[in-house]
């Protein structure tokens, strides 16, 4: 490294082409003292100089940091999700259990509605053309169960009659079987429904009792 007593040689050298400026006048004794001073602020910013071992150090040391903090991103941004899913799983849970709080309710309305169908069934059309007050009761009867049956979809009850549909045993119960050559419908379908089903919002609360055709 060039010593800053060189560096004051050369500007004394070339001191007398250049253009003279104002400047204050020292002594030798305050020129040398200067110098002196400078070159110790040199030799102390020498001092400072950080070896490369440290360096590398240093950066080992960062990246391993950023490592953790990037782990500790991901566990977080993990942990946010599956908070996000249980609260999502418990609002599904809360709305099921008010959709369907009713559902046992609703399983004792099905039986009026059974009796309503019974009691439709047992009058014989002829006997209705011919007495006005058995049709009257009869009409009363069917409306009656007319407004219930709205009653119930208006609640998301809905009745299932699955005549001519592919038997599913998830779905359909079935009450005894009919014979291939007896049947219209194709083997493994039902045949003939003996008592309808009901769902509850697409969730069945009473299977359909059905005749199905032997395969």
């Amino acid at each position: 490294m060039i010593g800053f007593r060189s560096i004051l040689t050369n500007v004394a050298k070339y001191s007398s082409a250049a253009k003279p400026q104002p400047s204050k006048r020292i002594s030798s004794e305050q020129f040398l003292s200067e110098l002196e001073r400078v070159e110790g602020k040199e030799e102390s910013q020498e001092a400072f100089i950080v070896p490369k071992e440290k360096i590398e150090l240093l950066f080992t040391e960062y990246g391993n940091l950023s490592n953790e903090v990037e782990d500790l991103n991901d566990k977080y941004r993990r942990s946010l999700a599956e908070t996000e899913n249980v609260r999502r799983r418990g609002q599904k849970q809360v709305e099921d259990a008010k959709v369907f709080a009713v559902q046992s309710f609703c399983k004792d309305l099905l039986e009026v509605a059974d009796t309503l169908d019974l009691a439709i069934g047992a009058v014989k059309p002829e006997n209705i053309q011919k007495n006005s007050e058995v049709k009257s009761l009869h009409d009363g009867v069917v409306m009656m169960k007319s407004v219930l049956l709205k009653t119930f979809e208006k609640h998301g009850l809905v009745a299932v009659s699955p005549d001519g549909e592919k038997f599913d045993p998830n779905l359909h119960e079935a009450v005894f079987q009919i014979p291939k050559d007896k049947a219209s419908a194709k083997p493994g379908h039902i045949e003939q429904v003996m008592k309808i089903g009901y769902s509850l919002h697409g969730r069945p609360i009473r299977a359909a009792q059905v005749a199905v055709v032997q395969n």
